[in-house]
């Protein structure tokens, strides 16, 4: 892959500035990724990614490659149930797993050996997981 993978539309949209030349392009390409990420199916995803991938092919050309190689990783989330997708459209769940983890690392403070962290981290994580 040519960038790291982004793990949030905001990171989506900075990457993709970088391949979209004109400030003028940037609606017309933000719209057509809502049309692939709002079809009812992956099949149908795959179909208006081709679209806006062909639609740019001479234009930027950069563009239409980056969409080809990063884009139908992300589409991956349509064949899981259909309540799955919308939690999964922003981080907002691992950045609070990761602030239930530091708030509990902080309270115990120092660990008596190495094994004793990922259990507390473990413990930590099932915990929010039955919540």
């Amino acid at each position: 892959m040519g960038h790291p993978n982004p793990t949030s539309w905001g990171q989506t949209k900075a990457t993709l500035t970088a391949y979209v030349p004109s400030v003028a392009m940037h609606g017309e390409v933000a719209q057509g990724l809502r049309n692939v990420f709002n079809a009812p199916d992956r099949r149908e995803a795959v179909c208006q990614l081709r679209l806006m991938v062909e639609g740019h092919r001479k234009s930027p050309p950069r563009l239409a490659g980056w969409l080809e190689e990063n884009v139908p990783e992300g589409l991956m989330v349509l064949v899981l149930p259909p309540y799955h997708p919308t939690r999964l459209r922003t981080t907002k769940g691992l950045e609070h797993l990761s602030g239930a983890i530091r708030r509990r690392t902080r309270v115990a403070g120092l660990f008596p050996n190495e094994s004793s962290l990922p259990r507390l981290v473990t413990a930590g994580a099932a915990e929010i997981s039955e919540e």
